[in-house]
C-alpha cells in the first residue's frame, strides 16, 4: 500500500497495540511533519523506538519508513492542493450554522472517498468482478446499514442481468449460502468486520466451495481473515455519523467500482439490458407538463 495512508492509519488505531498506536497517533496529529521527520526523531516523539516505528510501517503494507514517508508527503500535499484542511476532522456543534455543518460533511465525504480509491487493490476489484460475471449466483450479505447497501448492490446487478440476491437476515442469509457451489460469490458487507451474521453466511457459503469476498474498513478482521478476498474501505466519522454510517460511501464506492468492472466486462449485455428495463418502465414515468 503505498497511498490512502492515513485514512487506514485513521480506521485501524483502536485496534494497534499501545506502541504503534503512539506512532499513529504521532503520524495523526500532524501528517506533514512526519513526512518530513527522520525515523529517529519520530519514534522520539511517540516515546517509541525506530525499530517500533519500522513494526508500524510493515503493519501497513509498507516496506519501511521511506516508503511511509513519500506516502504521507504525496497525501498531504494532495490534500493541501485541494483544500480539504479546513472541513475534515472539525467536529458539528449543536449551534453550528447549517453552512458550516454542510461544508464539514462535503470536506469529510470528499476526503473519504479519496481515501478509499488511493486503498483500493484493482487487482482485487478485477478478480471479484471476473468471479461476479461468471457466477450461477451472487449472494450478498449484510446487517443494518450494511444490509442498505447489499441490497443496493443487488440492484445495481439484477438491473444488468447479473443474479445477484441480497441477505440480511441471519436465517435467509445462511439458507441462501447453502445453496451456493462452486464458481458461485458470496460477499460480506460489515464496517468493522466483525458482525457474526455476516462472518456465518460467509463460512457457510465457502463450505460450498463459493468464493468469499469481504468489504470491511478492518483490513485486520474476523470477517477479512476468513476471507477468500478483501475489499477495503475508509472510513471517516464525523459528528451524528458514527462507525457503519461513516462507512456508507465508502462501501457503495467500493462496490460501485466492482460494478462498473462487471458492467464493462459484459459491456453488450449491459446495454442491451438497460435498453430492454428503460423500455419495460417507461410507461410508469410522468409526462413533463
Amino acid at each position: 500500500m503505498t497511498s490512502g495512508a492515513l485514512g487506514r492509519v485513521e480506521t485501524e488505531l483502536p485496534g494497534l497495540p499501545e506502541a504503534l498506536r503512539r506512532v499513529g497517533e504521532v503520524i495523526l496529529g500532524d501528517p506533514a511533519e512526519a513526512a518530513r521527520s527522520t525515523i529517529i526523531a519520530l519514534a522520539e516523539r511517540a516515546g517509541s523506538s525506530p525499530a517500533t516505528v519500522t513494526r508500524f510501517c510493515r503493519a501497513f503494507g509498507f516496506s519501511g519508513y521511506a516508503e511511509l514517508r513519500v506516502a504521507l508527503a504525496t497525501e498531504t500535499g494532495r490534500a493541501a492542493q485541494a483544500g480539504w484542511g479546513a472541513g475534515v476532522g472539525h467536529e458539528i456543534g449543536p449551534d453550528d450554522p447549517l453552512d458550516t455543518a454542510i461544508e464539514v460533511m462535503a470536506a469529510a465525504d470528499t476526503r473519504l472517498i479519496q481515501d478509499t480509491a488511493a486503498q483500493l487493490n484493482l487487482d482485487t476489484v478485477a478478480r471479484v468482478a471476473d468471479a461476479i460475471v461468471a457466477a450461477r449466483r451472487v449472494l450478498l450479505v449484510g446487517v443494518s446499514t450494511s444490509g442498505n447497501v447489499a441490497t443496493m448492490f443487488e440492484g445495481r446487478l439484477r438491473r444488468i442481468g447479473i443474479p445477484g440476491w441480497s441477505a440480511c437476515d441471519a436465517h435467509v442469509a445462511l439458507s441462501d449460502a447453502a445453496l451456493l457451489a462452486p464458481g458461485d460469490v458470496a460477499v460480506g458487507i460489515s464496517h468493522r468486520g466483525r458482525t457474526r451474521e455476516v462472518m456465518e453466511a460467509l463460512v457457510e457459503a465457502s463450505g460450498h466451495g463459493a468464493l468469499t469476498v469481504a468489504v470491511t474498513s478492518f483490513a485486520r478482521s474476523p470477517l477479512a481473515d476468513l476471507a477468500d478476498l478483501v475489499l477495503t474501505t475508509a472510513s471517516r466519522e464525523t459528528t451524528f455519523r458514527l462507525g457503519g454510517l461513516a462507512a456508507v460511501h465508502s462501501q457503495l464506492f467500493v462496490l460501485d467500482a466492482v460494478y462498473v468492472a462487471v458492467a464493462q466486462r459484459t459491456y453488450e449485455r449491459t446495454n442491451e439490458a438497460f435498453e430492454r428495463t428503460i423500455s419495460a418502465v417507461e410507461s410508469h414515468r410522468v409526462e413533463r407538463g
